[in-house]
């Protein structure tokens, strides 16, 4: 009887919807049934159960690509043996679940007829050009588009599915409340990324950063609300000279009571970001008006990483940035910038109306 009651709940059907008697129910879309759905006697049906293989091909590396951009993610099916007439089948498109947040439809489609989802309609379609290709192509890319999409081929009762991960090439940088070090809840950390036009960074894009570099020994959020920091140099005030490199982990933390600091994550930038050049030196509220009078606006840190990273961007002059602080971009040793390596360097949040200093400016192309 035990097992009755675990297997029963699987076996329950949704209601048919009024109207809706004897279409097929799949993911919010319905399918009116075609002729090769409902003539068992063509022989499609009997192929795939005797020995025909339904076959769906993507690609193993994952394709990078930047915020603002158009990408096609592959997706290729075929038949094991070849099938001489062709068949209808039905397409899936859906975002996986990464780090607590929950999987996304994307797009479902049957012949010309399909249907896009959420903060996908509009931005994507399948590319249907050549025979059995049911490459999904996403146009105006979102930083919060980046991750792992399965694409699903549906035959009748077979059904092939592959995984397509995606990517968005970025830079990874620590952020620190203007409050000072460990200021910020997990909910907090998210709020301050988004304001600087980055999110909350993966765990892999850490690590990739690290891999590259990156040292800081103040720990901060991740997206998977654990705590974590990266350490190329061994030292006493990040955990002793006798731990190796890495990237050290106070594993999850809870997302409301604990504080620390944050890893923000931002992508190459479709815009420009320059340091204005002006007959003098502004407060925050004049640096703001300068940008405005140049037809731009004052950059924000994730901007200003991914300028430096992405577009070389090297300067020497300090400058206001949107959160109030100010900071310039080093990628060569100059004589007056201290230390030589290459980074952005930060002055902290100055006073906004007693410290003067230059201007960060970011015009979108």
């Amino acid at each position: 009887m035990g097992l009755l009651l675990l297997v029963l709940p699987l076996l329950v059907l949704p209601p048919l919807l009024p109207g809706a008697y004897g279409l097929p129910f799949y993911n919010g879309f319905y399918y009116a049934n075609s002729a090769d759905d409902q003539n068992a006697g063509n022989g499609h049906g009997k192929d795939l159960l005797n020995g025909v293989k339904l076959v769906v091909e993507t690609p193993e590396e994952t394709l990078f690509t930047y915020q603002g951009a158009s990408v096609i993610l592959p997706c290729r099916y075929r038949y094991e043996p070849a099938l001489v007439s062709p068949r209808r089948v039905r397409i899936k498109w859906w975002k996986l679940s990464e780090n607590g947040a929950p999987e996304k439809d994307v797009l479902v489609a049957i012949g010309l007829r399909h249907r896009t989802f959420g903060d996908y309609q509009g931005r994507v379609h399948l590319r249907q050009d050549k025979e059995h290709d049911v490459s999904l192509e996403i146009q105006d890319l979102r930083l919060e588009d980046y991750g792992r999409y399965r694409c699903e081929v549906i035959d009748g009762l077979e059904d092939e599915s592959g995984l397509v991960e995606l990517e968005l090439r970025g830079v990874v940088f620590p952020y620190q409340s203007p409050q000072g070090r460990y200021q910020l809840n997990f909910h907090e950390g998210q709020q301050v990324c988004a304001e600087q036009g980055a999110v909350v960074a993966s765990f892999e894009q850490l690590f990739r950063a690290w891999e590259e570099g990156l040292d800081w020994c103040n720990a901060g959020w991740l997206q998977d609300a654990t705590v974590q920091y990266p350490i190329m140099l061994p030292r006493q005030p990040c955990g002793g000279p006798g731990l190796a490199p890495g990237v050290r982990s106070y594993g999850p933390r809870h997302r409301r009571l604990h504080r620390y600091d944050v890893f923000c994550f931002a992508t190459a930038l479709k815009g420009q970001v320059y340091y204005l050049e002006h007959p003098e030196k502004l407060t925050l509220t004049g640096a703001r008006e300068a940008c405005q009078e140049d037809g731009a606006t004052i950059a924000k840190v994730g901007q200003l990483f991914a300028a430096w990273r992405f577009q070389g961007l090297d300067r020497c002059d300090a400058g206001w940035l949107a959160d109030g602080s100010a900071r310039y971009p080093v990628i060569h040793p100059h004589p007056n910038c201290w230390p030589p390596e290459p980074g952005v360097r930060s002055f902290g949040f100055p006073d906004p109306q007693s410290r003067l200093y230059g201007v960060y400016c970011y015009r979108q192309r």
